[in-house]
Formats: C-alpha cells, structure tokens, sequence
C-alpha cells in the first residue's frame, strides 16, 4: 500500500507509475497530432478526440502523482478524472451544435487515416494497462479512458467513410456528439467508482475514518 508521501515504493508502484508515464506521453503526443489533423480537416470528431486524449494526459500525471500516496489522494484523482470527462463532453457537445448550425466541412480521408493512427496508439495504451486495471480506484479510471478512446477511434473512422462518400457534415457531427456521450459515461461510471471506494475504505470526504 502507498505512503502519504511516497518516501518508498512496492514493486506495483514502481509499474503504477511506470505505465502512467509511458501513457501520459502517448495521449499528450496523440493530442498534439489530433488537434492539427482535426483543425485541418474541419471536424469536430477529431478535435473532440483531441481534447479528449488531452484530459486524459492530464489524468494521467495527476494519477502518476496519487500513486504512492494515500486511498484518499487516489480516490481524489479518480474524481478529477471523471469530472474532466463530464467537462469534455460539455465542450464537445457546444462544438458540434455550433458546427451545425454554421456548417462545416470535414475531410473524410483525414478523418480515417488520423483515425487508424490513433488506434494504434489507444491499443498501445491498452496494452500496457491491461494487467494493472483492477489494482485500485486509480487504475481503474485510467483504463476506463484508454478503452474510451479505443472505441471512439472507430466511430470516427467510419464517420470519415461516410463524408467520403455522401458528401455531408453530419456523420463528423453525430461521432463528436458518441465521443461526449462515451465521456459521460466513462465520468459517471468512475465518479461513482470512486465515490464507493471512499466508502468502503471508511472515510469521508476529509479523510476521517468513521469506526
């Protein structure tokens, strides 16, 4: 178990924190690449996707921080977590009703291939959490927004096949607006992670145990 301040590692926080830096690079590096290819190619998949690989980079070192330190501080990480997302959807949500009603035009082919790319890189993610995702509170929300990822990339490639080949803005418009309902979920889902964890741990939101 973790110390307050971290002054020894076990061998799991060693591989904690270990992934979570190797994960942090990757979605600070797919954030970068999405938000050029997404403001290039006018859609607002990519760009939902960017954003949403940049909450998750910024989950992740916060997640780096909490894991030598106490349940407390992981349990307050994995909060910050799910309120990004719930942040995110929001943002995401007001993009695509502004492109709407403006208009847009996406290009389908840049969608597919920044959607392939960043699969690759979500998978790579994945793989790295795979055998640590039901270690603690912590963990859990960092999987929950790699396989988040995963799953969005796929919607954003087959929205890229269809503006190739109906010409039209609204399938870009319809995956951004899954994007943000796969956020609230993945929030909702690990608020509520977190919150239960809290309890069981018997302590309350200041950290005091209740005997």
């Amino acid at each position: 178990m973790g110390t307050e301040h971290g002054t020894s590692l076990d061998p799991r926080d060693n591989r904690q924190r270990r992934t979570l830096l190797q994960v942090t690079g990757l979605n600070a590096g797919l954030f970068a690449g999405l938000i050029v290819a997404g403001l290039a190619s006018e859609s607002s998949a990519l760009i939902a996707n960017a954003l949403d690989n940049l909450s998750d980079a910024a989950a992740y070192a916060l997640s780096f921080f909490a894991v030598t330190r106490s349940d407390r501080w992981k349990v307050a990480a994995a909060s910050v977590t799910g309120v990004m997302l719930l942040v995110l959807a929001v943002g995401v949500t007001v993009d695509a009703l502004r492109r709407f009603v403006v208009g847009s035009e996406p290009l389908g082919p840049w969608m597919m291939a920044a959607a392939v790319g960043a699969a690759a890189i979500n998978f790579w993610c994945i793989f790295l959490l795979r055998s640590q995702h039901g270690e603690d509170v912590n963990m859990r929300a960092a999987w929950t927004m790699s396989i988040n990822d995963f799953a969005s990339n796929f919607g954003i490639l087959l929205a890229g096949g269809l503006v190739v080949l109906m010409g039209r803005n609204w399938p870009d418009l319809v995956v951004a607006l899954l994007i943000a309902l796969v956020a609230i979920s993945g929030g909702v889902r690990t608020l509520k992670d977190a919150h239960q964890t809290l309890q069981s741990s018997g302590t309350d939101s200041t950290g005091h145990r209740h005997d």
